[in-house]
């Protein structure tokens, strides 16, 4: 029988899943760091499902960074790929590789609505963009464009890479900071898993506070304990978030809606429902009304890219 396979690898895991009729099956999640290439991934993912490699046939891989000829070199991880090498390593007959904000916007459109909390309630207009934005490993974002018959595009960029605003004294100043640290101050400097640590040290730094946290979930929790320090930076981290998506809703004019997708801020999402998020995601002087009638939602589905990397597989057996 032949086997489709669809991945979704990031800067940490790597998951995989068998694409059957439509559906997910066999989910298995791996760390990137435990293998050399992502061809050695699947083999120990076929083999732990008891799956043969011979039945293997298509691929679909959805990775962290720009698409783009037969290299492709990961944005958040140590691995290298070369398709036509793939190919004949696994001895397939079509490999299929897009961006993994490609395929998580694909997959926004097989959320139910229990995959989803909303931030700010909306009507949206249909005819416009979505945004699919969220921080993990790093800062992803695409969005899904409205076509004929109910269809969506997907269209993937490197947001995440993009200048990272200002909205205030405070962050001008910890804009300082980073910048004698980093030089180009990028969006997901910030804005991802590390960059919530970077933030607290900075934070402290300007602050005059010794920092004692030592990862972003440490961060986390101690905010969601109480404890000032951390507060302020989480607080930050979320104004800072919705500095930089609002500008990408008028940058895509996605008046369609937004989803946050990632797996950062699911881990606080009542502190994040709270936060200053939706007032600095509105806050662009006399473009504030743009923003009125755009739905945001907290994605909470656990597997959103496989679903998109499916979807793929769906299209381009469509032609």
């Amino acid at each position: 029988m032949s086997v489709r396979l669809v991945g979704d690898i990031g800067g940490t895991n790597a998951r995989f899943a068998l694409w059957r009729n439509g559906v997910l099956h066999e989910i298995g999640v791996l760390r990137t760091i435990d293998y050399p290439t992502p061809a050695a991934a699947i083999r120990e993912y076929l083999t732990r499902r008891g799956v043969s490699l011979e039945s293997l046939s298509t691929v679909c891989l959805a990775c962290a960074g720009p698409v783009g000829g037969d290299q492709f070199e990961f944005t958040n991880n140590p691995w290298r790929l070369s398709q036509k090498d793939f190919v004949r390593e696994l001895g397939l007959q079509r490999l299929l590789l897009i961006n993994d904000f490609e395929a998580m916007a694909l997959g926004m459109t097989r959320l139910e609505q229990t995959d989803r909390v909303t931030i700010q309630p909306g009507a949206g207009d249909p005819a416009s963009p979505r945004l699919v934005i969220g921080p993990g490993t790093g800062l992803g974002v695409a969005a899904l464009l409205p076509e004929a018959g109910g269809r969506w595009r997907a269209l993937p960029g490197e947001g995440g890479h993009a200048c990272l605003p200002i909205g205030s004294e405070r962050e001008a100043n910890l804009w300082r900071l980073l910048h004698r640290e980093l030089g180009h101050v990028k969006a997901e400097a910030v804005i991802s898993g590390g960059g919530l640590l970077r933030l607290y040290r900075a934070c402290c730094e300007l602050d005059g506070v010794m920092p004692v946290l030592n990862t972003p979930m440490a961060v986390t929790e101690a905010a969601l304990r109480g404890e000032q320090q951390a507060v302020a930076v989480l607080e930050q981290f979320c104004v800072w978030l919705g500095r930089v998506v609002g500008d990408a809703v008028l940058t895509f004019g996605a008046r369609g809606g937004v989803y946050l997708a990632g797996g950062v801020v699911p881990h606080f999402a009542e502190f994040f429902g709270r936060s200053g998020f939706l007032a600095a995601l509105c806050d662009k002087g006399d473009s504030r009304a743009y923003f009125a009638d755009v739905p945001v939602w907290l994605v909470t589905a656990p597997y959103p890219g496989l679903e998109g990397a499916g979807v793929a597989l769906e299209q381009l057996a469509r032609g």
